[in-house]
């Protein structure tokens, strides 16, 4: 049988009425401060999923048990930062009017403002899990305010003090940290505490943000800005299935992926399994 071809994540080629969760892709990295190349990790972890198994041994399940769909990449107005942001946050914002959980695939950590922009204008009340390297919270960067060193600030700019945990962090300026111990609750270096997080925050709305460049380096280098002494594969599966299995994740996304510059695709490969294991943790 003759049918048009359109690549999806591997088993999430539900119709999107019939889906609980829309998968899309935010090919954006016009503020990259380092080392650009992430508007090619959406359609890297969609193209490269097909060397995963649907099936997960670590959660006995399949993504046929998970009712989602892949909508693709946007077509973002390249250059013009604010007009993407826009375009991402429209595209979330009618996917939650729907009833249904936006699952962005980034692009750099900005792309998550736009959809943060939708969600917490739907959830007034809504709290943010930040999984990175980096704190993001600098007021600018190099007199930018729209910049992936600032997603967070921003974020923090609509939700308010007590709304925003971060994990994993262990870099950023002697300004971000001494800010951030008023505004937000950091956990420096790994996944501590993130039980205790997730029991404080039952029953109440939540934005989940992975940075893929929470992990280390040595396991992970296909991103930006690598940033030594993360956490390994393992650590960090277990720590995104239990969010999205015991939180109310209302929206999402996985960013920072950079493929070209891990010519073996292990990167690549690990972020469709983080994403697989997401997916299906959400599917509850």
């Amino acid at each position: 049988m003759l049918s048009k071809n359109v690549e999806t994540f591997m088993g999430c080629d539900w119709e999107p009425a019939e889906a609980d969760t829309i998968l899309f892709g935010a090919p954006f990295d016009s503020t990259t401060s380092y080392r650009p190349g992430t508007r090619f990790g959406s359609s890297a972890i969609r193209h490269e999923s097909f060397g995963l198994e649907d099936y997960s041994p670590y959660q006995d399940k399949d993504l046929s048990q998970v009712k989602t769909a892949d909508i693709g990449d946007l077509e973002l107005c390249i250059g013009d930062t604010a007009r993407v942001l826009d375009q991402i946050e429209e595209c979330a914002a009618e996917i939650l009017a729907a009833g249904k959980r936006p699952f962005m695939l980034g692009g750099e950590h900005l792309v998550t403002l736009g959809a943060f922009r939708a969600a917490v204008k739907r959830y007034p009340d809504l709290h943010v899990l930040h999984f990175d390297a980096h704190a993001d919270l600098r007021e600018d960067y190099l007199g930018m305010p729209l910049s992936h060193a600032c997603v967070l600030r921003r974020c923090w700019e609509l939700a308010g003090d007590g709304k925003i945990f971060q994990f994993g962090i262990r870099s950023g300026d002697r300004a971000e940290f001494a800010w951030g111990k008023d505004h937000v609750t950091t956990r420096k270096f790994d996944f501590e505490g993130l039980e205790e997080t997730l029991d404080r925050l039952k029953g109440k709305p939540v934005y989940f943000t992975l940075d893929l460049d929470v992990m280390d380096p040595s396991v992970f280098p296909g991103t930006g800005t690598p940033e030594p002494g993360g956490v390994s594969f393992d650590a960090l599966r277990r720590a995104v299935t239990l969010v999205c299995s015991r939180a109310d994740v209302k929206a999402c996304d996985v960013n920072e992926l950079s493929p070209h510059y891990d010519p073996s695709g292990i990167s690549t490969m690990a972020a469709g399994k983080l994403v697989r294991e997401m997916l299906l943790a959400l599917g509850k």
